[in-house]
């Protein structure tokens, strides 16, 4: 393909995704395909000699794009938002196009200084506290180490009461920042522990060393606790799904009686189960009394910080020592775009650094390199695409689309309760409304599985206790209150469907005259449909099952499901 050939299919190709996008509820939400679709519609090998773009786009549209679930359709409401926006988009395309590798201020120094840049716009836009944001002055402090955490004579930015040590980096997912925060963490406590067991093994204080986090922390947490070699510690939450200072405090006073080294908790703000928040000021405050790092994962929910008016859930950030969100969730920005404040930057360099003679440079003792914020040395022009959607919307229009999604929530959860067969578990504070109908899981569950089979709208499971409930979440940006109107139709329509079924086999379970007792139905094994960023669920374990429901809808619990539930006596 040369220049001319690109100019004009690319034209082409944006017209596509403007038009794929404006009329995208044309698709059914999910694809109705079966695992290993492909393979048959494709060759074996890579073809020999080049093909004309037209076989490959038209191979695309015949072959691929059946495939796809549609994450922009107003009808898809699991898991949370994916952002998408045309100027994100524009950004996406020229960071392709500029074809850049940032690994070092020296690789592409705007590429670096851009980051700094945006970082500090969006931390400022979330009210950070200062410690977390680098300094906004250009006042700068020599002293025995530089920028990046490395040791000189006569480097800046470093080791020093007045200057700041808080700072940002954009990563490729919460996963990652979870795990570099925890890794900055770990070395930290070691090179403590270290320096008082100075002729003990670093493996032996390696298996010391202890974690903690919620049961409704996301699955990233707990694996990054197996990357890095620790004991994790998974807490119950309170009655609100809330983690609590007491219920830490214990935990770490009975390893420390045990001779284990607490060092890292992982709290959450919006947890993916039903968005509900840790308490940050009784876990903060105790984090600072025993000396443990403090991170918080608010991927989804940070974005909310941008109105003020939400900002009731930030109580406690002061305390942290680093913070994630995702603006490619709630903030209009393509993924990858994770973005983490620290407030010690060269705790995390130095944890990180590894500094070839290949990628060094006259000027590194004065400039950031993110090469040693993170896992990855190579790095994409991430920044470009927050700088045209943040200019491009502004401040107010960021606030507009969140409040709106707000209120979006608040209206299904009202249409939702308007039919006596449904209750709503947990609270509705931002964007995700979490419900089920009444009585056993299986209701419930099988009315998941229909709805999602069915196209017309995608949905995602959770456990709360031990009830099985449906996630809702406004995602698309141009939700409207049509889309939740039609959304609790769909609904309701299934729901009629599910529950004639059950009762053709069982007798009336919604009728006034059966007594409350007819709500407690024969005990069932049921199945978990686990979904990719689903908290894990816990004191589960793997059986051999059958269907047991209705002969209709028995094949998905077969097909579909890989968890059993033992407890269901007290629903």
């Amino acid at each position: 393909m040369n220049a001319d050939e690109f100019r004009q299919k690319g034209k082409e190709l944006i017209d596509y995704i403007a038009d794929y996008l404006e009329n995208i509820e044309v698709n059914r939400v999910t694809p109705n395909v079966e695992p290993g679709y492909l393979r048959p519609l494709l060759p074996t090998n890579a073809p020999h000699h080049s093909e004309d773009w037209e076989n490959i786009f038209q191979d695309f549209k015949d072959k691929i794009l059946p495939g796809v679930t549609h994450w922009q359709h107003p009808r898809f409401h699991a898991y949370f938002p994916a952002g998408n926006s045309y100027p994100s988009i524009l950004g996406e395309l020229l960071s392709a196009g500029l074809g850049t590798v940032g690994f070092s201020w020296a690789a592409s120094p705007s590429c670096t200084e851009l980051e700094t840049i945006v970082l500090d716009w969006l931390g400022r836009m979330l009210n950070l506290p200062k410690t977390l944001l680098p300094e906004s002055d250009n006042k700068q402090i020599y002293t025995q180490i530089d920028i990046n955490g490395n040791s000189s004579e006569q480097n800046l930015n470093g080791q020093n009461s007045l200057q700041k040590r808080g700072g940002g980096v954009i990563l490729g997912s919460a996963s990652e920042c979870v795990l570099v925060s925890l890794l900055s963490a770990r070395n930290s406590a070691l090179k403590k522990l270290k320096s008082e067991h100075p002729f003990v093994e670093d493996g032996h204080l390696l298996s010391k060393l202890v974690m903690y986090t919620s049961k409704l922390a996301h699955s990233c947490v707990e694996k990054a606790g197996m990357i890095a070699m620790v004991k994790t510690r998974i807490l119950e939450p309170d009655d609100n799904y809330s983690l609590r200072g007491n219920t830490l405090e214990k935990a770490i006073l009975d390893d420390i009686d045990n001779g284990l080294v607490p060092f890292f908790v992982s709290c959450t703000l919006g947890t993916t189960s039903c968005c509900s928040f840790d308490n940050l000021v009784e876990i903060g405050q105790l984090c600072c009394r025993e000396g443990v790092y403090l991170h918080v994962d608010a991927a989804y929910a940070g974005s909310a910080l941008v109105c003020e008016e939400l900002r009731y859930f930030s109580n406690g950030l002061e305390f942290v020592d680093s913070f994630n969100f995702n603006p490619n969730k709630w903030m209009l920005m393509n993924f990858d775009c994770s973005c983490l404040w620290v407030k010690d930057k060269f705790k995390l360099t130095e944890a990180l650094s590894v500094d070839p003679i290949y990628l060094r440079y006259k000027e590194m003792d004065k400039a950031i390199d993110y090469r040693h914020w993170g896992i990855a040395l190579s790095r994409r022009f991430r920044s470009l695409k927050i700088w045209f959607t943040l200019r491009s919307y502004g401040v107010e229009g960021i606030q507009k689309y969140i409040r709106e999604h707000v209120r979006l929530a608040k209206i299904f959860e009202k249409l939702i309760l308007s039919d006596d067969r449904f209750e709503i578990m947990g609270k509705v504070s931002l964007g995700l409304v979490c419900f089920r109908l009444k009585g056993p899981n299986f209701l419930s569950q099988n009315l998941l599985f229909e709805l999602n089979d069915s196209g017309l709208i995608h949905m995602v499971p959770s456990m709360l206790g031990h009830k099985y409930v449906i996630r809702f979440c406004v995602n698309s940006e141009r939700a409207s209150e049509y889309d939740m109107q039609e959304a609790s139709r769909i609904i309701k329509m299934y729901a009629d469907s599910v529950i004639e079924k059950y009762e053709l086999e069982n007798g009336k379970i919604f009728a006034k005259e059966c007594p409350e007792a007819a709500l407690k139905l024969k005990r069932m094994r049921f199945s978990l449909s686990k979904m990719a960023s689903d908290p894990k669920s816990y004191n589960q374990r793997k059986v051999m099952r059958t269907p047991t429901i209705f002969a209709e809808t028995g094949k998905y619990l077969a097909k579909k499901c890989s968890f059993v539930q033992d407890d269901e006596d007290s629903i």
